[in-house]
């Protein structure tokens, strides 16, 4: 019995989590639709589109945040207040599918995964009880900022400033709980559509893991984190229902063609147009951050 349970592969054990968690999402999310709280009505295909492009990207290494927070700040497609809980909601089952992708497919140590992507999951659970409660001011604020943040990274990552990192699979002693906190808040972060590709990247590489063996934990823990976090907005009423339904119809054919039929893009001319509209749409929220309307009450107050 000891033996067989040496034997037990951790990312087979997270691979389960995973597949549950996102179940209690779905289940989750189902019960809310029911409930019409919010509204769902039928995908238009504007934002189902937007979905399958920005997760197909998501998939080849641009990430999806900051583009879509972009593209639903620059059409009005969704209520500022509404965008970081979209985000999560409509992500998570097109990111769990690009988590099961890369987790089975590249090796990386067992412990190290099978550590930082529960402290992952934790920080999403955390982060999303947070920004659900949050009203419109701080949230543009935080949106303003986060993608300003992301903006920086693809600039850094085109102009080959993010280091290249080693040859490690894994991580040990004091830099494995470094990067345990360090995961805990990008993964409490993505609850305010702070896309974790480019800082965990960035943190990982730092720290010598071999990059290719940073995607799988990158991807447990976004997978896991963002239905944690989509829980919480689920429950919370805090997300636009019809363009979050729309993003994952989109983004789950976008993830599985990525993953398993184009593989790589020449994507560096992409993230120089996206770094562009992402700077654009960061003025936009800031602005709007500094009108007074901001400060005005929305029907979503009060919605627990």
């Amino acid at each position: 019995m000891y033996a067989a349970a040496r034997m037990i592969n951790p990312i087979n054990v997270l691979l389960a989590g995973l597949a549950l968690i996102i179940l209690y999402f779905v289940i989750t999310w189902w019960m809310v639709a029911r409930a019409r709280r919010p509204p769902h009505g039928r995908p238009a295909p504007l934002p189902t589109l937007v979905g399958f492009v920005t997760l197909f990207f998501d998939t080849l290494g641009i990430g999806n945040f900051a583009p879509t927070t972009a593209i639903f700040k620059l059409t009005g497609m969704v209520r500022d207040e509404l965008i970081p809980g979209t985000l999560n909601v409509g992500s998570s089952v097109p990111v769990a599918f690009e988590a099961f992708a890369f987790m089975v497919a590249v090796a990386v140590d067992p412990f190290t995964i099978a550590l930082l992507v529960p402290i992952g999951t934790l920080g999403g659970w955390f982060g999303g009880h947070v920004v659900s409660r949050l009203p419109r001011r701080p949230i543009q604020i935080g949106m303003g900022v986060a993608l300003l943040v992301g903006a920086a990274f693809m600039l850094m990552t085109n102009l080959k400033l993010i280091p290249g990192g080693g040859d490690a699979i894994g991580f040990s002693g004091s830099t494995l709980v470094f990067a345990a906190v360090m995961n805990f808040l990008i993964c409490g972060g993505n609850a305010l559509g702070v896309g974790s590709y480019a800082p965990s990247l960035l943190v990982f590489s730092l720290l010598g893991i071999n990059p290719r063996a940073a995607f799988p934990i990158m991807m447990g823990s976004a997978g896991c984190g963002l239905a944690a976090a989509g829980i919480r907005f689920a429950k919370a009423g805090k997300f636009d229902g019809t363009v979050a339904l729309a993003l994952t119809l989109g983004g789950v054919p976008g993830v599985l063609i990525a993953a398993y039929i184009v593989k790589s893009l020449p994507v560096e001319t992409i993230r120089w147009l996206v770094v562009a509209v992402v700077l654009y749409a960061s003025v936009s929220m800031l602005s709007a951050a500094r009108s007074p309307s901001a400060d005005a009450p929305t029907a979503d107050a009060g919605r627990v």
